[in-house]
C-alpha cells in the first residue's frame, strides 16, 4: 500500500499544474501494475514535459509555430470535473502504439541540423547518435552533406534499432549557397561548414532549429536545451555560448580584426535559432543605412570583412550580432563546453555546479591524445551498443578510462564531465523501471 502511495504521489508532484484539480484522472492513468485496484483508463500519450512547455508562451511580435503550437495548453481546463481534456484528447485508443510519438504532432518535434563534409561521418553519426540515446521528444535530422556520403548517412540510420529509429525522421539535403560563389563560401573554414549560415533561407518551412557542429556530444536530452527557445525575448532570435568565459585570455578579444559580440565574442558551434523570426528582421549592419534581410547580407557582409576574418562563418556571425546585440540570447558554457573551460584550469562555473550539458569537441580533440577526458567521452558513446544497460555498458567503463586521465587538468574534475550524464542515465532507468516494469515487480 505504501508503494502505491509513493508511485500516485510522484505522479501527482510531477503532473502538471492545470491537472491538479483533476488529480484522480492523473492516478487513474496509472497502469494496473501500480495500482491493481483502479480501473485501466486508456493511457495517455501525451509527454509531461510537452503539457508543462504548455504554460509558457514567450512574447513574440513575430509568427513562431514553435510557440503557438504549444499555446493551446495554457487554456483552463473544461469539461466535467475530474476530467482532464488535453489528456483524453491524446489518449492511446486500444492497439494503438503506447509511446507518445506516436501521436505527437508535426510541429511539436525538435529540429537538429548539422553540416558533414570530408572525413566527418563517423563522428556525425555518433552526435546523432547522442541525441536519440537521451531524447523524449521526436527528432527531426537536417544533415547537409556531400553527394558521397548521402548513401552512407542513409545506410548507418536505418540500421539503428527500431527502438531508436521511431524516436527520429531524417532528410538529407546538398551543399548549396544561394548567393555569392559556392566554392568560396565552401572553402570559407573547414569544408562545407559556411552552410549553416543558409539554413534560414534553405528550412523555409522550419520554424526553429538546432545548430551543431558535427563535433558535439549531447550529454543530457535535446528537449532541455529546446526549452531555450522559450527563454527569448521579444527581439531575440538566436542563441549562442561565448566563446570564452574571460576575455582577458581569449582570441577575440586579443586577435579579432573585425566587430565581435560582447567583451569575448560567441562560438557558433551549438546555435538555437528561431528561423521564423530571422526571416522576418531587418539586420543593421555596417554597409548601408537601413535594414538587411539575412539573405541579402550574407554575401556583401563577407565581401567586406574577408580579408579580416579568421574563423570563417563564426566571425561573420559574430559581426551580425555587434551590430544587432538585441538579438541574441547568450546561454551559458555548460550547453557548449570545449576544452577551453579546462585545459587551462577550470573555467566554467555553471559547468562546475550542473555539469556538461553538450560537450564541443573541437580542434579534433576525439581523434588525438591531448585531450583523453574528451576522447574517452567520445569513444564510450561510439562504442556503446544500443539495446544495453547505460550504466554497465556506458557509465561504469567512463568512470574507470577517467582514471586514466588524471594527469590533464580537464581529467581532474571528471564530475563536471559526468554530473549530468549520471542524472540522465538515473531518470531513463526510473523511466523503465517505473513504468515499463512497475513498482509493484520492483524487489
Amino acid at each position: 500500500m505504501k508503494l502505491r502511495s509513493k508511485a500516485a504521489a510522484l505522479l501527482c508532484s510531477r503532473w502538471p499544474r492545470c491537472c491538479w484539480r483533476c488529480c484522480p484522472c492523473a492516478l487513474a492513468a496509472l497502469s494496473p501494475q501500480r495500482l491493481p485496484h483502479a480501473p485501466r483508463p486508456p493511457r495517455s500519450a501525451t509527454p509531461r514535459r510537452s503539457l508543462r512547455a504548455g504554460r509558457h508562451r514567450a512574447p513574440s511580435p513575430w509568427p513562431a509555430r514553435e510557440f503557438e503550437a504549444l499555446a493551446p495548453a495554457s487554456a483552463p481546463p473544461s469539461g466535467p470535473p475530474g476530467r482532464c481534456v488535453r489528456l483524453e484528447k491524446l489518449a492511446r485508443r486500444p492497439g494503438e502504439p503506447r509511446s507518445f510519438q506516436a501521436v505527437l504532432p508535426p510541429e511539436l518535434w525538435i529540429h537538429l541540423a548539422v553540416v558533414a563534409c570530408g572525413n566527418r561521418l563517423e563522428e556525425t553519426l555518433v552526435m546523432l547518435k547522442s541525441a536519440v540515446l537521451f531524447s523524449h521528444r521526436k527528432i527531426q535530422f537536417h544533415i547537409f552533406t556531400e553527394d558521397s556520403l548521402k548513401p552512407e548517412f542513409d545506410k548507418q540510420l536505418r540500421q539503428w534499432p527500431d527502438s531508436y529509429t521511431k524516436k527520429f525522421e531524417h532528410r538529407i539535403y546538398p551543399i548549396t549557397f544561394s548567393v555569392g560563389n559556392p566554392q568560396e563560401w565552401k572553402k570559407l573554414f573547414k569544408p562545407c561548414a559556411a552552410q549553416r549560415l543558409f539554413l534560414p533561407v534553405i528550412l523555409k518551412d522550419v520554424d526553429s532549429l538546432l545548430y551543431v557542429d558535427t563535433d558535439v556530444l549531447f550529454l543530457r536530452p535535446v528537449d532541455d536545451i529546446w526549452k531555450l527557445l522559450r527563454l527569448f525575448n521579444s527581439t531575440q532570435l538566436a542563441a549562442m555560448a561565448p566563446e570564452h568565459e574571460i576575455p582577458k585570455i581569449g582570441w577575440y578579444s586579443r586577435f579579432a580584426r573585425h566587430p565581435f559580440y560582447g567583451s569575448a565574442g560567441v562560438n557558433s558551434g551549438v546555435m538555437l535559432m528561431n528561423l521564423t523570426r530571422i526571416r522576418s528582421t531587418q539586420f543593421k549592419n555596417s554597409m548601408i543605412p537601413t535594414g538587411l534581410a539575412w539573405e541579402d547580407m550574407l554575401y556583401p557582409l563577407y565581401q567586406k570583412y574577408k580579408n579580416a576574418i579568421t574563423w570563417g562563418d563564426q566571425d561573420l556571425l559574430n559581426i551580425i550580432f555587434y551590430f544587432n546585440p538585441e538579438c541574441l540570447y547568450v546561454f551559458p558554457c555548460q550547453w557548449n563546453y570545449r576544452p577551453d573551460h579546462c585545459m587551462y584550469g577550470s573555467n566554467c562555473r555553471e559547468a562546475e555546479h550542473e555539469g556538461v550539458s553538450v560537450l564541443h569537441g573541437n580542434r579534433g580533440v576525439y581523434h588525438d591524445d591531448k585531450q583523453p577526458t574528451f576522447k574517452a567521452l567520445y569513444e564510450a558513446i561510439r562504442d556503446f551498443p544500443f539495446q544495453d544497460n547505460l550504466f554497465q555498458s556506458m557509465y561504469y567503463p567512463l568512470q574507470l578510462k577517467f582514471l586514466e586521465t588524471v594527469h590533464t587538468l580537464c581529467g581532474r574534475i571528471p564530475q563536471v564531465f559526468l554530473k549530468q550524464i549520471e542524472k540522465t542515465m538515473k531518470r531513463a532507468y526510473e523511466k523503465h523501471v517505473i513504468i515499463h516494469v512497475g513498482p509493484n515487480q520492483m524487489h
